[in-house]
């Protein structure tokens, strides 16, 4: 079987009807496929049989650092810090379930290239953040190429701030600068997707989009695709916690960038350094198997890097020769 598309992932590939008869899918990685193929998300129970264990010894490593009275069950625990990012780096249960290989296989399988994690972020509470899509933060070449998995590390209650979505989202039309009219490079953001806020409102009122949430059991996870739209809820009860990890996914042989600080119509691409998080190996910049140049200054993975250390002499020129670009 030739797939005269590989360069997009087989799940929103219209010729994936007529792929997944040779994939020999399962039923339970069927439906997964068909709830990301349609809705751009799936729920799935967690593969790993030591998880509580797990959970329970990443809570008590990770607890400290956010400075919040878990111990008082009527403190705030929305204050101080919300959020630690690649805790993988020095928590072996966190770089664990980002390493699962279950799910990286699933992943790889799905998608028809093959899958690693790239960055995780563990939050002892919701994120209470705006409707967003990650397309905005890192995206690949050729596109959605990108995936997030969170994990649900309690159960969760409706006034601890839920994630919620937007079923078929992902579908929509990737945002990017020259479709809001607005240059990426030089740009200076405290947040990275608040250009293109008004864009995402101006989606779901055009197709009259309502939001779901995920009232999630511990141990239940979402995959989410790389454009679907999604946040976390108003947290109602200040008192709750909401324990989970966010892992991201890339996939071999694509280009890794930030599209906020990036202007593709001319080939400026704020590429990113990325090293799996499962065997500690960098996975270069590549375009159809060519690799575009030694990769930025080594450094461990951040969700948004430097924009200055990115963009290097001569790359810009050899980009657009790759990708057919005249400059």
């Amino acid at each position: 079987m030739i797939n005269e598309l590989p360069g997009i992932p087989l799940i929103e590939s219209p010729l994936f009807p007529s792929i997944s008869p040779f994939l020999a899918l399962t039923d339970e990685e069927a439906r997964i496929a068909n709830d990301l193929r349609e809705r751009g998300f799936a729920v799935f129970d967690f593969p790993d049989a030591d998880l509580d264990s797990r959970i329970e010894r990443l809570q008590a490593n990770l607890g400290p650092r956010y400075e919040i009275n878990f111990a008082n069950p009527e403190a705030d625990k929305t204050k101080n810090h919300h959020r630690i990012q690649d805790a993988w780096q020095f928590d072996p249960d966190v770089k664990a379930i980002a390493s699962n290989q279950h799910v990286i296989d699933l992943l790889s399988k799905l998608y028809g290239r093959r899958a690693f994690p790239f960055q995780t972020l563990n939050f002892p509470v919701g994120t209470q953040q705006d409707a967003h899509s990650d397309s905005v933060h890192f995206s690949s070449l050729p596109e959605r190429f990108m995936c997030g998995v969170w994990l649900a590390q309690e159960d969760i209650s409706p006034d601890s701030g839920p994630l919620f979505y937007y079923p078929g989202s992902h579908k929509w039309p990737i945002m990017t600068n020259a479709m809001i009219g607005r240059r990426g490079r030089g740009s200076n953001l405290i947040s990275a997707q608040d250009p293109y806020a008004s864009a995402w409102k101006a989606l779901r009122e055009a197709h009259d989009a309502k939001p779901e949430t995920f009232l999630a059991r511990k141990g239940q996870a979402l995959i989410w695709c790389a454009n679907l739209l999604h946040g976390g809820s108003i947290q109602n009860d200040v008192r709750l916690t909401r324990w989970s990890q966010v892992t991201h996914y890339y996939f071999d042989d694509c280009i890794y960038y930030t599209p906020a600080f990036s202007d593709e119509s001319i080939g400026d691409l704020h590429l990113r350094t990325i090293h799996a998080i499962n065997d500690g190996a960098l996975r270069p910049n590549q375009y159809l198997g060519e690799e575009l140049g030694k990769s930025a200054e080594s450094s461990p993975v951040t969700p948004r890097p430097s924009r200055a250390d990115q963009r290097r002499p001569g790359l810009a020129a050899k980009l657009a020769r790759l990708l057919g670009i005249q400059r």
